[in-house]
Protein backbone atom coordinates (compact mmCIF):
# COMPACT_ATOMS: atom_id res chain seq x y z
CA UNK A 1 0.00 0.00 0.00
CA UNK A 2 2.95 2.35 0.77
CA UNK A 3 4.22 1.35 -2.61
CA UNK A 4 0.93 2.33 -4.28
CA UNK A 5 0.69 5.85 -2.37
CA UNK A 6 4.76 6.49 -3.46
CA UNK A 7 4.25 5.45 -7.28
CA UNK A 8 0.34 7.82 -6.96
CA UNK A 9 2.44 10.97 -5.66
CA UNK A 10 5.53 10.45 -7.13
CA UNK A 11 8.51 12.60 -6.78
CA UNK A 12 9.69 13.77 -9.91
CA UNK A 13 13.19 12.86 -9.47
CA UNK A 14 13.91 13.80 -13.05
CA UNK A 15 12.29 17.60 -12.69
CA UNK A 16 14.76 20.36 -13.62
CA UNK A 17 12.74 22.35 -10.50
CA UNK A 18 14.24 19.76 -7.89
CA UNK A 19 17.29 19.15 -9.60
CA UNK A 20 19.45 21.08 -6.71
CA UNK A 21 21.61 19.12 -4.65
CA UNK A 22 22.92 20.13 -1.41
CA UNK A 23 25.36 22.15 -1.42
CA UNK A 24 28.12 21.30 1.10
CA UNK A 25 31.39 23.14 1.28
CA UNK A 26 33.98 21.07 0.26
CA UNK A 27 35.71 19.48 2.94
CA UNK A 28 35.95 15.94 4.72
CA UNK A 29 33.73 15.90 7.34
CA UNK A 30 29.88 15.80 6.76
CA UNK A 31 27.30 14.43 9.16
CA UNK A 32 23.74 15.77 9.44
CA UNK A 33 22.33 12.87 11.36
CA UNK A 34 21.16 14.93 14.76
CA UNK A 35 19.13 17.96 15.74
CA UNK A 36 22.74 19.83 16.54
CA UNK A 37 23.08 19.71 12.47
CA UNK A 38 24.41 23.60 10.75
CA UNK A 39 21.57 25.14 8.93
CA UNK A 40 22.62 27.58 6.42
CA UNK A 41 21.30 28.92 3.70
CA UNK A 42 24.02 27.56 1.53
CA UNK A 43 23.13 23.88 2.60
CA UNK A 44 22.70 21.73 5.56
CA UNK A 45 25.22 19.62 7.94
CA UNK A 46 28.22 19.94 9.61
CA UNK A 47 30.83 20.23 7.46
CA UNK A 48 33.95 21.97 9.33
CA UNK A 49 36.52 20.54 11.34
CA UNK A 50 34.21 19.79 14.22
CA UNK A 51 30.62 19.07 14.34
CA UNK A 52 28.31 20.69 16.22
CA UNK A 53 28.21 18.06 19.12
CA UNK A 54 31.92 18.61 19.20
CA UNK A 55 33.15 15.47 17.01
CA UNK A 56 35.82 16.08 15.22
CA UNK A 57 36.03 15.50 11.49
CA UNK A 58 38.71 12.78 12.05
CA UNK A 59 35.88 10.83 14.75
CA UNK A 60 33.16 11.50 11.94
CA UNK A 61 35.05 10.21 9.09
CA UNK A 62 36.24 7.41 10.70
CA UNK A 63 32.96 6.35 11.89
CA UNK A 64 32.07 6.96 8.01
CA UNK A 65 34.46 4.33 6.83
CA UNK A 66 33.34 1.63 10.10
CA UNK A 67 29.77 1.90 8.58
CA UNK A 68 30.72 1.38 5.21
CA UNK A 69 33.06 -2.12 5.79
CA UNK A 70 29.79 -2.82 8.39
CA UNK A 71 27.55 -2.66 5.26
CA UNK A 72 29.82 -5.11 3.43
CA UNK A 73 30.09 -7.47 6.47
CA UNK A 74 26.13 -7.51 6.10
CA UNK A 75 25.79 -7.94 2.60
CA UNK A 76 28.25 -11.39 2.57
CA UNK A 77 25.70 -11.84 5.75
CA UNK A 78 22.67 -12.14 3.76
CA UNK A 79 25.09 -14.00 1.21
CA UNK A 80 26.22 -16.84 3.60
CA UNK A 81 22.54 -17.31 4.71
CA UNK A 82 21.43 -17.81 1.54
CA UNK A 83 23.59 -21.22 1.49
CA UNK A 84 23.00 -21.74 5.38
CA UNK A 85 25.73 -19.85 6.94
CA UNK A 86 24.73 -18.26 10.02
CA UNK A 87 27.80 -16.53 12.12
CA UNK A 88 25.71 -15.46 15.33
CA UNK A 89 29.31 -13.69 16.73
CA UNK A 90 28.69 -11.81 13.56
CA UNK A 91 25.23 -10.53 13.70
CA UNK A 92 25.88 -9.46 17.18
CA UNK A 93 28.97 -7.33 16.28
CA UNK A 94 27.50 -5.45 13.44
CA UNK A 95 24.56 -3.67 15.28
CA UNK A 96 26.84 -3.35 18.39
CA UNK A 97 29.54 -1.24 16.51
CA UNK A 98 27.15 0.67 14.10
CA UNK A 99 25.49 1.51 17.65
CA UNK A 100 28.99 3.15 18.33
CA UNK A 101 28.10 5.82 15.18
CA UNK A 102 25.51 7.11 17.00
CA UNK A 103 25.22 10.92 18.15
CA UNK A 104 26.78 11.10 21.41
CA UNK A 105 28.53 8.24 21.71
CA UNK A 106 31.87 7.06 20.58
CA UNK A 107 34.29 10.09 20.39
CA UNK A 108 37.39 7.86 20.83
CA UNK A 109 39.07 7.38 17.24
CA UNK A 110 41.31 4.55 18.45
CA UNK A 111 38.05 2.38 19.77
CA UNK A 112 36.22 3.02 16.57
CA UNK A 113 39.64 1.97 14.41
CA UNK A 114 39.78 -1.21 16.54
CA UNK A 115 36.07 -1.66 15.61
CA UNK A 116 36.26 -1.18 12.18
CA UNK A 117 39.23 -3.49 11.90
CA UNK A 118 36.98 -6.00 13.69
CA UNK A 119 34.68 -5.62 11.09
CA UNK A 120 37.30 -6.18 8.33
CA UNK A 121 38.16 -9.63 9.89
CA UNK A 122 34.57 -10.35 10.35
CA UNK A 123 33.96 -9.45 6.72
CA UNK A 124 36.64 -11.77 5.28
CA UNK A 125 35.51 -14.50 7.32
CA UNK A 126 32.38 -14.82 6.15
CA UNK A 127 32.94 -14.45 2.62
CA UNK A 128 35.54 -17.51 2.82
CA UNK A 129 33.09 -19.44 4.52
CA UNK A 130 30.42 -18.64 1.92
CA UNK A 131 32.48 -19.30 -0.52
CA UNK A 132 33.36 -22.60 0.92
CA UNK A 133 29.79 -23.52 1.30
CA UNK A 134 28.99 -23.20 -2.52
CA UNK A 135 32.12 -25.27 -3.25
CA UNK A 136 30.28 -27.95 -0.88
CA UNK A 137 26.89 -27.29 -2.50
CA UNK A 138 28.31 -27.41 -6.23
CA UNK A 139 26.50 -24.12 -6.68
CA UNK A 140 28.22 -20.29 -7.67
CA UNK A 141 29.44 -17.59 -5.09
CA UNK A 142 28.01 -14.79 -5.70
CA UNK A 143 29.75 -11.03 -5.08
CA UNK A 144 27.99 -8.72 -3.25
CA UNK A 145 26.69 -5.66 -4.69
CA UNK A 146 27.78 -3.89 -1.19
CA UNK A 147 30.05 -5.38 -0.34
CA UNK A 148 32.63 -2.72 -0.44
CA UNK A 149 35.69 -4.22 -1.78
CA UNK A 150 38.19 -2.01 0.19
CA UNK A 151 41.46 -3.37 1.34
CA UNK A 152 41.41 -1.47 4.06
CA UNK A 153 44.28 0.39 5.29
CA UNK A 154 46.52 -0.32 8.31
CA UNK A 155 47.44 3.56 9.81
CA UNK A 156 44.64 5.93 10.56
CA UNK A 157 46.07 8.49 8.10
CA UNK A 158 45.23 5.54 5.17
CA UNK A 159 41.82 5.11 6.74
CA UNK A 160 41.04 8.70 7.18
CA UNK A 161 41.72 8.96 3.00
CA UNK A 162 39.71 5.63 2.57
CA UNK A 163 37.28 7.50 4.64
CA UNK A 164 36.41 9.75 1.65
CA UNK A 165 34.44 7.37 -0.39
CA UNK A 166 32.36 6.45 2.63
CA UNK A 167 30.59 9.57 3.62
CA UNK A 168 26.77 9.38 3.91
CA UNK A 169 26.18 11.96 1.59
CA UNK A 170 28.66 10.43 -1.23
CA UNK A 171 27.50 10.88 -4.93
CA UNK A 172 25.42 13.73 -3.86
CA UNK A 173 26.38 15.88 -7.10
CA UNK A 174 24.88 13.51 -9.33
CA UNK A 175 22.02 12.35 -6.84
CA UNK A 176 18.68 13.92 -6.25
CA UNK A 177 18.32 15.40 -2.71
CA UNK A 178 15.12 13.86 -2.35
CA UNK A 179 16.90 10.38 -3.24
CA UNK A 180 19.86 11.67 -0.68
CA UNK A 181 17.23 12.48 1.99
CA UNK A 182 15.49 9.05 2.05
CA UNK A 183 19.01 7.48 2.24
CA UNK A 184 19.94 9.01 5.07
CA UNK A 185 16.76 8.67 6.96
CA UNK A 186 17.01 4.93 6.29
CA UNK A 187 20.35 4.85 7.74
CA UNK A 188 19.73 7.08 10.69
CA UNK A 189 16.42 4.86 11.34
CA UNK A 190 18.45 1.52 11.44
CA UNK A 191 21.01 3.18 13.42
CA UNK A 192 18.60 3.39 15.96
CA UNK A 193 17.27 0.23 15.98
CA UNK A 194 20.48 -1.06 16.22
CA UNK A 195 20.91 0.45 19.37
CA UNK A 196 17.79 -0.93 20.90
CA UNK A 197 19.31 -4.35 19.22
CA UNK A 198 22.31 -4.12 21.23
CA UNK A 199 20.06 -2.73 24.37
CA UNK A 200 18.24 -6.07 23.85
CA UNK A 201 21.40 -8.75 23.64
CA UNK A 202 22.52 -7.56 26.78
CA UNK A 203 19.60 -9.17 27.86
CA UNK A 204 19.79 -12.07 25.94
CA UNK A 205 17.35 -11.34 23.64
CA UNK A 206 18.23 -12.10 20.02
CA UNK A 207 16.25 -13.62 17.04
CA UNK A 208 17.80 -14.90 14.21
CA UNK A 209 14.98 -13.83 11.81
CA UNK A 210 15.58 -10.31 13.04
CA UNK A 211 19.43 -10.29 12.88
CA UNK A 212 18.48 -11.46 9.11
CA UNK A 213 16.33 -8.81 8.20
CA UNK A 214 18.74 -5.96 9.92
CA UNK A 215 21.72 -7.23 7.40
CA UNK A 216 19.47 -7.01 4.53
CA UNK A 217 18.94 -3.39 5.15
CA UNK A 218 22.26 -2.60 5.73
CA UNK A 219 23.39 -4.29 2.95
CA UNK A 220 20.89 -2.55 0.85
CA UNK A 221 21.83 0.93 1.55
CA UNK A 222 25.27 0.24 1.02
CA UNK A 223 24.10 -0.20 -2.63
CA UNK A 224 23.52 3.56 -2.87
CA UNK A 225 19.67 2.80 -4.15
CA UNK A 226 18.39 5.77 -6.11
CA UNK A 227 14.88 4.11 -6.30
CA UNK A 228 12.80 6.45 -4.40
CA UNK A 229 10.22 4.39 -3.90
CA UNK A 230 12.00 1.29 -2.40
CA UNK A 231 13.88 3.46 -0.12
CA UNK A 232 10.40 4.93 1.40
CA UNK A 233 9.33 1.31 2.00
CA UNK A 234 12.49 0.57 3.70
CA UNK A 235 11.82 3.12 5.88
CA UNK A 236 8.51 1.43 6.84
CA UNK A 237 10.66 -1.80 6.68
CA UNK A 238 13.11 -0.33 9.62
CA UNK A 239 9.98 0.87 11.44
CA UNK A 240 8.05 -2.70 11.24
CA UNK A 241 11.23 -3.96 12.66
CA UNK A 242 12.18 -1.85 15.41
CA UNK A 243 8.54 -2.49 16.67
CA UNK A 244 9.22 -6.20 17.27
CA UNK A 245 12.72 -5.12 18.06
CA UNK A 246 11.62 -3.20 20.93
CA UNK A 247 9.35 -6.05 21.85
CA UNK A 248 11.91 -8.12 22.49
CA UNK A 249 13.68 -5.54 25.14
CA UNK A 250 10.61 -4.92 26.99
CA UNK A 251 10.55 -8.95 27.69
CA UNK A 252 14.27 -8.81 28.23
CA UNK A 253 13.96 -5.91 30.39
CA UNK A 254 10.57 -7.33 32.61
CA UNK A 255 12.12 -10.75 32.32
CA UNK A 256 15.26 -9.72 34.10
CA UNK A 257 13.87 -7.38 36.74
CA UNK A 258 10.07 -7.66 36.78
CA UNK A 259 7.24 -5.34 35.75
CA UNK A 260 7.61 -1.58 36.31
CA UNK A 261 5.07 -0.81 38.95
CA UNK A 262 4.56 2.92 40.35
CA UNK A 263 7.00 4.38 42.45
CA UNK A 264 8.10 7.62 43.66
CA UNK A 265 11.95 9.07 43.56
CA UNK A 266 13.58 11.07 45.59
CA UNK A 267 15.36 13.45 42.84
CA UNK A 268 18.21 14.95 45.87
CA UNK A 269 20.86 14.17 47.31
CA UNK A 270 21.17 11.44 50.07
CA UNK A 271 24.35 11.39 52.15
CA UNK A 272 27.35 9.26 51.48
CA UNK A 273 29.43 8.43 49.04
CA UNK A 274 28.36 8.08 45.73
CA UNK A 275 27.85 6.53 41.93
CA UNK A 276 25.76 7.89 39.59
CA UNK A 277 24.70 5.87 36.56
CA UNK A 278 23.63 7.13 33.22
CA UNK A 279 22.89 5.87 29.48
CA UNK A 280 20.29 3.23 29.34
CA UNK A 281 22.06 -0.32 30.32
CA UNK A 282 19.84 -1.82 33.34
CA UNK A 283 22.28 -4.84 33.17
CA UNK A 284 25.23 -2.78 34.27
CA UNK A 285 23.39 -0.65 36.88
CA UNK A 286 22.40 -3.95 38.45
CA UNK A 287 25.87 -5.12 38.06
CA UNK A 288 26.53 -2.17 40.07
CA UNK A 289 24.03 -2.95 42.58
CA UNK A 290 25.45 -5.92 43.50
CA UNK A 291 29.78 -5.17 43.25
CA UNK A 292 28.65 -2.15 45.89
CA UNK A 293 26.40 -3.82 48.12
CA UNK A 294 27.17 -3.85 51.62
CA UNK A 295 30.46 -0.84 51.38
CA UNK A 296 28.17 2.12 52.30
CA UNK A 297 28.41 3.74 48.60
CA UNK A 298 24.96 5.05 47.44
CA UNK A 299 23.95 4.67 44.11
CA UNK A 300 21.88 7.18 42.11
CA UNK A 301 20.22 7.48 38.52
CA UNK A 302 20.91 9.88 36.08
CA UNK A 303 18.89 10.76 32.21
CA UNK A 304 16.91 8.26 31.07
CA UNK A 305 17.97 5.55 33.52
CA UNK A 306 15.55 6.89 36.12
CA UNK A 307 12.77 4.39 34.61
CA UNK A 308 14.92 1.58 36.06
CA UNK A 309 14.47 2.37 39.80
CA UNK A 310 10.57 1.65 39.14
CA UNK A 311 11.83 -2.50 38.26
CA UNK A 312 11.47 -4.52 40.96
CA UNK A 313 14.58 -6.65 41.02
CA UNK A 314 16.28 -2.97 41.33
CA UNK A 315 14.94 -1.01 43.69
CA UNK A 316 14.85 -3.60 46.20
CA UNK A 317 18.51 -2.73 46.95
CA UNK A 318 17.90 0.10 49.71
CA UNK A 319 21.30 1.70 48.46
CA UNK A 320 19.81 2.88 45.02
CA UNK A 321 18.47 6.00 46.70
CA UNK A 322 17.50 8.05 43.89
CA UNK A 323 17.94 10.25 40.55
CA UNK A 324 20.48 13.09 40.28
CA UNK A 325 20.59 15.53 38.00
CA UNK A 326 17.96 16.22 34.85
CA UNK A 327 19.24 15.32 30.76
CA UNK A 328 21.96 14.39 28.77
CA UNK A 329 22.93 18.24 27.60
CA UNK A 330 22.81 19.48 31.33
CA UNK A 331 25.39 16.78 32.04
CA UNK A 332 28.44 18.97 31.89
CA UNK A 333 27.13 21.30 34.76
CA UNK A 334 25.64 17.91 37.08
CA UNK A 335 28.27 15.72 36.72
CA UNK A 336 31.07 18.90 37.91
CA UNK A 337 28.50 19.10 40.92
CA UNK A 338 27.98 15.71 41.46
CA UNK A 339 30.95 14.29 44.71
CA UNK A 340 31.40 10.62 43.02
CA UNK A 341 32.15 8.07 40.66
CA UNK A 342 30.27 8.82 37.21
CA UNK A 343 29.26 6.00 34.92
CA UNK A 344 28.38 6.03 31.30
CA UNK A 345 26.71 2.57 29.85
CA UNK A 346 25.65 3.83 26.48
CA UNK A 347 24.46 7.48 24.85
CA UNK A 348 25.00 10.43 25.61
CA UNK A 349 28.38 11.46 26.97
CA UNK A 350 29.58 15.00 26.22
CA UNK A 351 33.14 16.72 26.56
CA UNK A 352 33.52 15.61 30.49
CA UNK A 353 37.30 18.07 30.20
CA UNK A 354 34.41 20.93 30.46
CA UNK A 355 33.31 19.82 33.86
CA UNK A 356 36.89 18.79 35.19
CA UNK A 357 35.52 15.48 36.04
CA UNK A 358 37.31 13.30 32.98
CA UNK A 359 39.26 11.51 35.74
CA UNK A 360 36.14 10.22 37.84
CA UNK A 361 33.81 9.39 34.94
CA UNK A 362 33.96 5.69 33.46
CA UNK A 363 32.66 4.61 29.92
CA UNK A 364 31.22 1.15 29.32
CA UNK A 365 30.58 -0.73 26.20
CA UNK A 366 30.22 0.99 23.04
CA UNK A 367 30.44 4.36 24.73
CA UNK A 368 34.06 5.89 24.42
CA UNK A 369 36.27 9.15 24.79
CA UNK A 370 39.82 10.03 24.64
CA UNK A 371 41.79 9.68 28.04
CA UNK A 372 38.33 8.50 30.06
CA UNK A 373 38.58 5.14 31.88
CA UNK A 374 37.14 2.35 29.96
CA UNK A 375 35.28 -0.56 31.62
CA UNK A 376 35.67 -4.14 30.18
CA UNK A 377 34.19 -6.77 31.45
CA UNK A 378 31.26 -6.79 34.29
CA UNK A 379 34.25 -5.72 36.89
CA UNK A 380 33.36 -2.18 38.50
CA UNK A 381 35.69 -2.59 41.18
CA UNK A 382 37.48 0.60 39.63
CA UNK A 383 34.21 3.11 40.00
CA UNK A 384 33.82 1.84 43.54
CA UNK A 385 37.76 2.62 44.13
CA UNK A 386 37.02 6.16 42.82
CA UNK A 387 34.06 6.33 45.03
CA UNK A 388 35.77 5.09 48.05
CA UNK A 389 38.22 8.12 47.79
CA UNK A 390 35.63 11.14 47.19
CA UNK A 391 33.80 12.89 49.48
CA UNK A 392 30.62 11.90 48.50
CA UNK A 393 27.42 14.07 49.67
CA UNK A 394 28.14 15.96 52.87
CA UNK A 395 24.38 16.00 54.29
CA UNK A 396 20.61 14.85 53.30
CA UNK A 397 18.59 17.53 50.96
CA UNK A 398 14.90 17.59 52.03
CA UNK A 399 13.53 14.94 49.48
CA UNK A 400 11.70 16.09 46.21
CA UNK A 401 9.47 12.70 44.98
CA UNK A 402 8.17 12.37 41.59
CA UNK A 403 6.39 9.47 40.62
CA UNK A 404 7.16 6.85 37.85
CA UNK A 405 6.84 3.30 36.63
CA UNK A 406 3.49 3.66 34.31
CA UNK A 407 5.32 0.76 31.55
CA UNK A 408 3.14 -1.58 30.11
CA UNK A 409 1.40 -3.62 32.65
CA UNK A 410 0.57 -0.81 34.81
CA UNK A 411 -1.28 0.73 31.81
CA UNK A 412 -2.83 -2.14 31.50
CA UNK A 413 -4.05 -2.92 34.84
CA UNK A 414 -5.38 0.86 34.98
CA UNK A 415 -6.79 0.19 31.46
CA UNK A 416 -10.23 -0.63 32.59
CA UNK A 417 -10.53 2.39 35.66
CA UNK A 418 -9.00 5.01 32.60
CA UNK A 419 -11.94 3.78 29.82
CA UNK A 420 -14.55 4.21 32.70
CA UNK A 421 -13.30 7.53 32.74
CA UNK A 422 -13.58 8.37 28.92
CA UNK A 423 -16.93 7.21 29.23
CA UNK A 424 -18.59 9.28 31.66
CA UNK A 425 -16.55 12.00 29.80
CA UNK A 426 -13.46 12.93 32.87
CA UNK A 427 -11.12 12.23 30.51
CA UNK A 428 -11.76 13.61 27.09
CA UNK A 429 -8.26 13.56 25.36
CA UNK A 430 -4.58 11.93 25.95
CA UNK A 431 -1.17 13.19 24.90
CA UNK A 432 2.03 11.72 24.71
CA UNK A 433 4.71 14.00 25.00
CA UNK A 434 8.40 13.27 25.07
CA UNK A 435 11.15 11.47 23.63
CA UNK A 436 14.93 13.43 23.64
CA UNK A 437 15.62 16.31 25.35
CA UNK A 438 18.13 19.06 24.21
CA UNK A 439 19.23 22.76 25.06
CA UNK A 440 17.67 24.72 22.50
CA UNK A 441 15.16 27.67 23.38
CA UNK A 442 12.92 26.59 21.46
CA UNK A 443 12.32 23.11 23.60
CA UNK A 444 10.34 25.04 25.81
CA UNK A 445 7.42 24.39 24.08
CA UNK A 446 6.83 20.72 25.27
CA UNK A 447 6.70 21.97 28.90
CA UNK A 448 4.42 24.75 27.52
CA UNK A 449 2.06 21.78 25.94
CA UNK A 450 2.26 19.92 29.32
CA UNK A 451 1.42 22.50 31.57
CA UNK A 452 -1.54 24.03 28.81
CA UNK A 453 -3.06 20.96 27.98
CA UNK A 454 -6.70 20.73 29.09
CA UNK A 455 -7.13 19.53 33.24
CA UNK A 456 -9.33 16.90 31.68
CA UNK A 457 -6.69 15.34 29.73
CA UNK A 458 -3.52 12.74 30.73
CA UNK A 459 -0.13 13.44 29.69
CA UNK A 460 2.31 9.94 29.03
CA UNK A 461 5.71 10.89 28.54
CA UNK A 462 8.81 8.94 28.08
CA UNK A 463 12.68 9.45 27.26
CA UNK A 464 14.65 11.97 28.82
CA UNK A 465 12.20 14.71 27.01
CA UNK A 466 10.29 14.30 29.91
CA UNK A 467 12.70 16.27 32.62
CA UNK A 468 10.85 19.38 30.99
CA UNK A 469 8.24 18.86 33.17
CA UNK A 470 8.46 15.79 35.01
CA UNK A 471 8.93 17.77 38.16
CA UNK A 472 5.86 19.71 38.11
CA UNK A 473 2.36 18.94 39.74
CA UNK A 474 -0.65 17.92 37.42
CA UNK A 475 -3.04 16.92 39.51
CA UNK A 476 -4.85 13.86 38.96
CA UNK A 477 -8.52 13.02 37.53
CA UNK A 478 -10.19 10.43 40.07
CA UNK A 479 -7.76 9.12 41.34
CA UNK A 480 -5.55 8.85 38.31
CA UNK A 481 -2.54 10.80 38.47
CA UNK A 482 -2.28 13.30 35.40
CA UNK A 483 1.12 12.48 34.63
CA UNK A 484 2.11 9.02 33.91
CA UNK A 485 5.98 8.42 33.11
CA UNK A 486 6.00 5.20 30.84
CA UNK A 487 9.63 4.77 31.17
CA UNK A 488 12.94 5.43 28.27
CA UNK A 489 12.08 5.63 24.83
CA UNK A 490 12.17 2.27 24.35
CA UNK A 491 9.41 2.00 26.48
CA UNK A 492 7.36 3.88 23.09
CA UNK A 493 6.21 0.39 22.71
CA UNK A 494 4.24 0.54 26.37
CA UNK A 495 2.32 3.58 24.73
CA UNK A 496 1.22 1.81 21.54
CA UNK A 497 0.08 -1.35 24.05
CA UNK A 498 -1.87 1.50 25.24
CA UNK A 499 -3.56 2.57 22.57
CA UNK A 500 -3.93 -0.71 21.06
CA UNK A 501 -6.13 -1.75 24.20
CA UNK A 502 -8.32 1.30 24.26
CA UNK A 503 -8.93 1.36 20.68
CA UNK A 504 -10.18 -2.26 21.01
CA UNK A 505 -12.37 -1.21 24.16
CA UNK A 506 -13.82 1.63 21.83
CA UNK A 507 -13.74 -0.69 18.47
CA UNK A 508 -12.15 2.19 16.24
CA UNK A 509 -8.87 2.38 14.70
CA UNK A 510 -5.89 4.03 16.56
CA UNK A 511 -6.12 7.13 14.74
CA UNK A 512 -9.94 7.45 15.66
CA UNK A 513 -8.94 7.72 19.75
CA UNK A 514 -8.76 10.85 21.16
CA UNK A 515 -4.94 10.84 21.58
CA UNK A 516 -2.34 13.42 20.30
CA UNK A 517 1.64 12.07 20.20
CA UNK A 518 3.98 14.98 20.56
CA UNK A 519 7.26 13.83 19.69
CA UNK A 520 11.10 15.43 20.41
CA UNK A 521 13.98 14.23 18.73
CA UNK A 522 17.49 14.47 18.80
CA UNK A 523 19.42 11.51 17.41
CA UNK A 524 18.85 8.42 15.81
CA UNK A 525 16.27 6.54 18.51
CA UNK A 526 13.70 9.21 18.09
CA UNK A 527 14.39 8.80 14.11
CA UNK A 528 13.32 4.65 14.78
CA UNK A 529 10.36 4.99 17.01
CA UNK A 530 9.10 7.95 14.76
CA UNK A 531 9.29 4.99 11.81
CA UNK A 532 7.80 2.51 13.85
CA UNK A 533 4.73 4.90 14.41
CA UNK A 534 4.74 5.57 11.05
CA UNK A 535 4.83 1.86 9.91
CA UNK A 536 1.99 1.05 12.33
CA UNK A 537 0.18 3.77 10.78
CA UNK A 538 -0.22 5.68 13.61
CA UNK A 539 -1.33 9.94 12.09
CA UNK A 540 -0.95 13.01 12.76
CA UNK A 541 2.06 13.29 14.72
CA UNK A 542 3.67 16.57 16.13
CA UNK A 543 7.61 16.24 16.11
CA UNK A 544 9.43 19.36 16.94
CA UNK A 545 11.21 21.61 17.79
CA UNK A 546 13.03 21.68 14.02
CA UNK A 547 12.24 18.98 11.38
CA UNK A 548 15.47 17.12 10.76
CA UNK A 549 18.09 18.85 8.46
CA UNK A 550 18.58 15.37 6.41
CA UNK A 551 14.74 15.61 5.46
CA UNK A 552 14.32 17.71 2.41
CA UNK A 553 10.85 19.94 2.02
CA UNK A 554 9.56 17.48 -0.82
CA UNK A 555 9.76 14.75 1.33
CA UNK A 556 8.54 16.51 4.50
CA UNK A 557 5.55 17.03 2.24
CA UNK A 558 5.04 13.57 1.55
CA UNK A 559 5.20 12.59 5.02
CA UNK A 560 2.35 14.97 5.94
CA UNK A 561 0.10 14.21 2.60
CA UNK A 562 0.52 10.05 3.95
CA UNK A 563 0.37 10.77 7.48
CA UNK A 564 -0.31 13.96 8.43
CA UNK A 565 3.11 14.13 9.96
CA UNK A 566 3.94 17.90 11.71
CA UNK A 567 6.61 19.89 12.94
CA UNK A 568 5.55 21.69 15.81
CA UNK A 569 4.60 25.55 15.74
CA UNK A 570 3.23 27.36 18.86
CA UNK A 571 1.15 25.46 21.43
CA UNK A 572 -1.88 27.88 21.04
CA UNK A 573 -2.30 26.85 17.40
CA UNK A 574 -1.13 23.11 18.13
CA UNK A 575 -3.90 22.77 21.31
CA UNK A 576 -6.64 24.70 18.94
CA UNK A 577 -6.08 22.31 16.06
CA UNK A 578 -5.72 19.60 18.07
CA UNK A 579 -8.63 20.26 20.38
CA UNK A 580 -10.59 21.58 17.03
CA UNK A 581 -10.98 24.69 19.07
CA UNK A 582 -12.09 27.27 16.48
Amino acid sequence: MLLQFFNRRRLNFKDANYMHVLSIRSSVVFCIQCELTISTPAGNGCSYTQGMCGKSSDTSDLQDLLIYILQGVSAYAVRAREVGVVDHEIDTFVPKAFFATLTNVNFDDDRIIEYTAQANTFRSRLQTAYEAKCAELNVEAKTPTATMQLVLGTTKPEMLTQALQAAPNRGKDEVHEDIMGLRLLCLYGLKGAAAYMEHARVLDQTNDEVAGEFHEIMAFLGEDSVDGDKLFETAMQIGQLNYRVMAMLDEGETHAFGHPEPTQVNTKSVKGKAILVSGHDMKDLELILQQTEGKGINVFTHGEMLPALAYPELKKYPHLVGNYGSAWQNQQKEFATFPGAVVMTSNCIIDPNVGDYSDRIFTRSIVGWPGVSHIIGDDFSAVIAKAEALEGFAYDEIPHLITIGFARNALMAAAPTVIDNVKSGAIKHFFLVGGCDGDKEERGYFTDIATQAPDDSLILTLGCGKYKFNKLEFGDINGIPRLLDIGQCNDAYSAIQLAIALSEAFECDINELPLTLVLSWFEQKAIVVLLTLLSLGVKNILTGPTAPAFLTANLANVLEEKFGLRTTTTVEADLNRILNVA
